[in-house]
Formats: C-alpha cells, structure tokens, sequence
C-alpha cells in the first residue's frame, strides 16, 4: 500500500505530501572550518551537514539521509545519575514477508508531522516514567541497504526496568503513529512493504504541536 493510500486523500484543504528531506538540527556549537553552522538554506544534502545532538535538552528525535550515529547516541544519553541505558536499532533485513531476497528499502517520511510525533511519543514516555534521563528517537530516511541501521531509540534512567519499558514503549509508538514508510526491493521486483498500515494519533500531539507553534524562533 503506498504512502499516499495510507494517509488518505481529500481530507478537507490540506494537500498531503510525502517528503524526503531529512530534518536535521543545527547548533552554535558546532563548526565547519570555523564558521557557526546556522544557515538552513541550504540542502539538508550539502556535505557537512549531519544529525547532531542538542546541546541543552534532554530529548533528541529527528530524520537523517545520512547513517544513524549510534554511538555517538549512546554516549549522549548516560548521564550521571542514570544506571541503564537501553539502546533499540532496527536493522534492514535480507527477506520480509513473502519477499525473499531482499536488497534495498526505501524510506520515505512525511516530514512536517515526524518530529512533532517523535517529540509527543518521547513526552508521553516521560510521562509515564519520570524518572527518565535522555531519550532519543531517530530515523533513517532514503535508501538503505542490508544492515543497514533503520531507526534508534536510546534511553537512560536510573534502573534499568523504566529504561527497557520506555524504550519498547517509544518504538512500538513509533511504528504506529510516525508517518514513515518503506519501499522494498527484492529478487521479485519492488513494491511498498505489506506491512503499511494507516497512522494513529500520538497521546498528546496537538499539545507538541500548539506548543512549537507559539514557540520563540
């Protein structure tokens, strides 16, 4: 089923549209031959440009085209007063149902509602467990070949029991309420995966949304 079917069509003026473009956050801090690295006009493509974690908040979330960096991820969520850390990556397979065979998938996102998704599923986590440290929730978006790292979630606390149930909370989430599917290429052709399915909504989403909304830029 394709991304358009499972979105749906005709639902009042908004024109639903299916992006590609990875979201990727950009900070002060980080440079390239000494120059800050705050112009977003340029394509999120651009050599030097990568998916980097906040440098002030305890959630990172986002889409890259570029590999997950899960090192780099779980080094950022131990924290001091954290005793686990619980690290999820999901990995592209060499078969999926009734497709043997399989060589490449292709992810595409619809943009403008992934990061405000992943920011309500990590709320919603925190919620439920506050005891939480950081949390982060990542997705590749583009064209990935076998073992290749899918998405990330990584989660610190102080014991490991919140830190497993947050992060099976956050991925299965994920799955149901992220706009984000796959294209799967296999020794029979190429086809969206089977597996689509139409996307819920995420406990709190209209509030993370309202609040990036009257958010200072």
């Amino acid at each position: 089923m394709s991304p358009e079917a499972i979105i749906g069509r005709g639902r009042g003026s908004i024109r639903r549209r299916i992006v590609i473009e990875p979201v990727v956050e950009l900070h002060e801090s980080e440079h390239n031959d000494g120059i800050p690295q705050l112009d977003r006009g340029s394509s999120p493509y651009d050599e030097g440009v990568r998916l980097v974690p906040p440098r002030t908040d305890d959630d990172w979330v986002g889409l890259t085209a570029e590999p997950i960096p899960v090192g780099r991820a779980v080094a950022w969520a131990e924290r001091p007063h954290c005793g686990a850390v619980v690290l999820f990556t999901g990995t592209v397979r060499d078969h999926a149902e009734g497709r043997p065979g399989v060589s490449e998938l292709e992810y595409e996102a619809y943009e403008e509602e992934v990061n405000p998704r992943l920011a309500a599923i990590v709320g919603e986590a925190r919620r439920r467990w506050d005891t939480l440290g950081r949390i982060a929730a990542l997705h590749r978006v583009g064209s990935l070949a076998v073992g290749d790292t899918s998405v990330l979630i990584a989660v610190s606390a102080p014991h490991r029991g919140e830190a497993f149930e947050a992060a099976r909370f956050c991925i299965d989430t994920l799955k149901t309420t992220v706009p984000i599917w796959k294209r799967e290429t296999w020794e029979g052709g190429s086809d969206w995966a089977l597996c689509s399915h139409p996307v819920d909504q995420v406990s709190g989403i209209d509030q993370v949304r309202a609040i990036d909304e009257v958010a200072p830029s």
